[in-house]
């Protein structure tokens, strides 16, 4: 069997709901004024940046039934409807520590952040 590329590992995860999958940027490990930092440090910061690998397909859309349609009685099952986000893969995220998750997914070290976690977004245009 050959190996599977990491790149067609992560195309297997979904994301769920408004989250966010982030890779975080490599860390400095010298401060501007030439300190070393220990490993660890800047992972206890508040704020952390991080590239978006995969995005949720958003906010779900409730269904809008009336009086006389309830949700037993519908023939047909109406397909879910969401509220796009408005991270986008490839985005650099400035993100809230304390609301990240932290997963490891095949030796790779990931974060999985709600989209009201993230403070702002750089993305490249074309």
């Amino acid at each position: 069997m050959p190996k599977e590329s990491h790149q067609s590992k992560l195309q297997k995860l979904i994301v769920v709901g408004d989250r966010l999958l982030i890779k975080p940027k490599s860390q400095r490990e010298q401060t501007k004024s030439g300190l070393f930092l220990p490993p660890g440090v800047q992972e206890k910061e508040k704020v952390q940046e991080g590239y978006v690998m995969k995005a949720g397909p958003g906010y779900p859309i409730p269904a809008d039934y009336g009086l006389d349609d309830e949700i037993w009685n519908q023939d047909e099952k109406e397909a879910v409807r969401y509220i796009p986000l408005q991270a986008k893969e490839g985005d650099l995220a400035i993100y809230l520590q304390r609301d990240a998750v932290e997963i490891n997914y095949h030796g790779e070290k990931y974060f999985i952040v709600p989209q009201s976690a993230v403070l702002l977004l750089e993305r490249e245009e074309d």
